[in-house]
């Protein structure tokens, strides 16, 4: 049975939250779990450096998100998990790529023409201000994060869909002007069930807005972060909408259904805040304890990560390698002899 081959990024950028948990790892796990499915899951830390220029916080994020994925259940039997940066004919493929892409296509970018946007608001006369390569190119490495090892498909948000588009434009020019099909042309998969939490605010839950939920902090951490969760003033015995409710929604995020359901009851019962935050704060510790304590562990054994990522390296390498070695003979960079 020829496997569907699924890659996933995760950019270095922070400690990982509840929302980055619902939102991706769950589902990426329990697709490294499935037969069918060839999973590649990489820490996408070249692609980190366009954002953060603190390289102990780049270090710091990739040792947390490493752990997390580990101490979480990643199936690195069947997945290969790696870092992009141990894979060098990543940056060599982006080069190649580059060399197909048309300008005007990076142009087109979102993050990019938003950077362009902001300066036209602030009245900035440079429209390219603070605009760096990374940032303006870095649609060209995702492509090669994906077509190095010909992803079928690739679970995104919405607002990545354009990315996997310049993707297949870029694999279809190299296939054309090379005359070959050295290139899947790879599909985004945008999940509509995927949830995208509250934050402490009401917000999205994201590090940009600094209203996130660590995914791993300590008992003491979380009860604090959960009692600060934004709610309305309702008394206690008052009916309560759970569909407006980020309480009840990062619950029902973690819960069954049938307790989803009888926290829904509560809520119409008239279930007070402090009730219903005690009743969270329980629910999500019981439910991270284990993986919290794994997670611990990791952290405390750098080595063993390193060993894991190392491993996934030389499985995508296997495959990375002799690629590059095809692909530079395509393009006329082989050997002579």
């Amino acid at each position: 049975m020829q496997k569907t081959r699924v890659l996933t990024g995760i950019t270095p950028s922070g400690t990982p939250h509840l929302g980055n948990y619902v939102g991706a790892i769950k589902p990426a796990i329990q697709a490294s779990q499935d037969p069918s499915v060839q999973p590649y899951y990489f820490l996408a830390d070249l692609h980190a450096l366009i954002k953060c220029q603190d390289p102990k916080r780049v270090q710091q994020s990739r040792l947390e998100i490493a752990a997390t994925w580990l101490a979480l259940g990643l199936d690195t039997d069947n997945a290969v998990f790696y870092r992009q940066s141990d894979i060098p004919e990543i940056p060599e493929l982006t080069w190649m790529l580059s060399c197909v892409c048309a300008k005007g296509l990076m142009n087109r970018a979102h993050a990019y023409k938003a950077a362009v946007a902001d300066n036209e608001t602030a009245g900035q006369p440079d429209p390219d201000k603070g605009v760096t390569m990374g940032l303006f190119g870095y649609p060209v490495l995702m492509a090669a994060d994906i077509l190095m090892f010909n992803a079928n498909k690739v679970p995104v948000g919405r607002d990545q869909i354009q990315h996997i588009e310049m993707a297949r434009d870029m694999a279809g020019r190299f296939n054309h002007l090379y005359k070959g099909q050295y290139f899947t042309l790879p599909e985004a998969v945008v999940d509509e069930r995927v949830q995208v939490l509250g934050g402490l605010d009401g917000r999205k839950m994201s590090k940009s807005y600094n209203n996130t939920i660590p995914l791993f902090a300590s008992e003491k951490k979380l009860l604090k972060l959960v009692r600060k969760i934004k709610t309305n003033s309702l008394e206690p015995g008052e009916p309560k909408d759970p569909d407006s409710c980020t309480l009840f929604q990062i619950y029902s995020a973690f819960a069954t259904q049938e307790e989803s359901a009888g926290m829904r009851q509560r809520y119409l019962e008239g279930i007070g805040w402090g009730e219903a935050k005690d009743e969270l704060f329980e629910y999500l510790n019981m439910h991270l304890r284990e993986p919290r304590e794994r997670y611990m562990a990791l952290m405390e054994d750098p080595g063993h990560i390193e060993t894991v990522l190392q491993e996934g390296a030389e499985r995508a390498r296997a495959e990375a390698a002799p690629l590059m070695e095809r692909l530079r003979q395509v393009v006329g960079l082989g050997r002579f002899i």
